[in-house]
């Protein structure tokens, strides 16, 4: 079953680090399939709760998957391999259109806010014991979110989208549940739902947001949390409109036991309305990051859900960064109430780049999406052909693999960096690069 390599160990943690190494050394290849463990217990001469708990650490550290009766396996791509890895660097001379940065001259400057945070610290420095979100951008999140047909809730504060996903999903999963997941979607989110022990179930999308049907055949087959991003779907861009976000919310009603995050990080990047599908199960959460609008480096986003949830990413935070710099939460507030940030004009100009190069694809008979955000999504026939021709042209674009988990071979291209006279030039590259492709192969 191993071919020549041997798990070693008498104590769980020595069984576990032996896999671990075998992993790490390539001599336990990703899908290898490890011997049951009454059966490991017998060769190492070991209680097979012993064999039992280094599994169940295995699987909690992301090593190994498993699937009830068909044993326990290395997992297909090991946590510690991120999909960031699949990236295509631009050599000199190569335009690079695959990073998903935001267009820094969209950005707001920070000088300002950063002075007005340090000048409130100035006069009233934050301590310890104190509460971890500041009293203004709690009543500002609230607000805000009640504008936006979300429910009210206790707010909570952390640092960024990925890290409030990851508390929610810890307070309320454990190792070997499975997390209902867009496909394609975020690559981050992608690669932490396994790195958390947990198995992602796969839900296709269009370009209204996660289709009702594949939502209710994970829910069905017995996923126990659901992601669904509302806006500037990473990397579709879909929406979710407001007939999807109803049927969404009917399945949702006949599932209440399920935990739902809607990811909102899209906010200030686009000027789509929210449908929120949050209130209609038992626990909830609704995340709206300000790094896509306001620049990567500014960690900060906003929380509400149902009071339990909330409470215990609260605690847990409290037993480990404590909170989030209140001096970075106060840039937000001076961010939020200066009038600085013209939200509408970044939108627009966003999508008229976005709808520019869909147009121009669609001229040159090519299929691409993108409803929102700062990326166009680009199916293709041959991913690593047209990602090779492109560089080869001179552009730079993300591999739909960083994305993908069985939905079909596609490319991203964030339009952040493109201005009108690049449009046409690199839609000839696209096209020339993409060859034909059949219609319908969103996902």
């Amino acid at each position: 079953m191993l071919g020549e390599y041997r798990i070693t160990g008498r104590r769980a943690s020595e069984i576990a680090g032996s896999v671990e190494r075998g992993v790490g050394s390539g001599d336990l290849a990703p899908g290898q399939l490890l011997p049951p463990m009454r059966e490991l217990a017998a060769e190492l001469g070991v209680n097979p709760n012993t064999v039992a708990s280094a599994y169940r650490t295995l699987r909690e550290r992301g090593v190994i998957e498993t699937a009830g009766r068909r044993g326990s396996r290395v997992r297909p791509r090991p946590a510690s391999t991120a999909r960031a890895s699949l990236r295509v660097d631009a050599p000199p001379g190569v335009r690079q259109i695959s990073e998903g940065n935001p267009d820094i001259a969209l950005l707001p400057s920070l000088q300002a806010p950063l002075a007005a945070a340090a000048r409130h610290h100035a006069q009233r420095p934050a301590l310890y014991g104190e509460a971890s979100v500041d009293p203004e951008l709690a009543r500002l999140a609230l607000a805000s979110f009640a504008a936006d047909g979300v429910p009210h809730g206790p707010i909570a504060v952390t640092s960024g989208s990925l890290d409030a996903i990851e508390r929610v999903l810890t307070a309320h999963l454990k190792p070997g549940d499975a997390v209902a997941v867009e496909d394609p979607g975020w690559a981050g989110l992608l690669d932490l739902i396994p790195a958390l022990g947990l198995r992602p179930e796969p839900v296709a999308l269009d370009e209204d947001g996660p289709r009702p049907d594949e939502v209710e055949r994970a829910l069905a087959a017995g996923a126990r949390a659901l992601i669904v991003t509302d806006r500037a779907q990473n990397p579709t861009g879909a929406v979710v409109s407001e007939a999807r976000a109803r049927e969404l919310r009917e399945v949702l009603a006949r599932h209440p036991g399920v935990l739902l995050i809607e990811d909102d990080h899209g906010y200030a990047i686009v000027d789509q309305p929210l449908h929120p599908l949050a209130g209609v199960t038992d626990h909830w959460v609704f995340v709206r990051s300000v790094a896509k609008g306001y620049g990567p480096d500014l960690r900060v986003a906003v929380t509400t859900g149902d009071a339990l949830t909330v409470d215990r990413v609260l605690g847990r935070q409290r037993l480990g960064p404590g909170w989030v710099s209140r001096l970075l939460q106060r840039v937000v507030v001076e961010l939020w109430t200066s009038g600085a940030v013209d939200t509408g004009a970044v939108a627009r100009g966003y999508g008229r780049r976005r709808e520019a190069l869909v147009r121009a694809l669609a001229d040159r008979g090519v299929e691409a999406y993108g409803r929102s955000g700062m990326n166009v999504w680009v199916p293709v026939a041959d991913e690593t052909g047209t990602v090779a021709r492109l560089l080869h042209s001179g552009w730079a674009v993300a591999p739909g693999a960083r994305f993908r988990m069985t939905s079909p071979p596609a490319i991203r291209i964030t339009v952040s960096g493109l201005t009108a006279d690049d449009i046409a030039v690199l839609a000839d590259a696209v096209a020339s690069a993409a060859g034909p492709m059949p219609a319908g192969s969103y996902g």
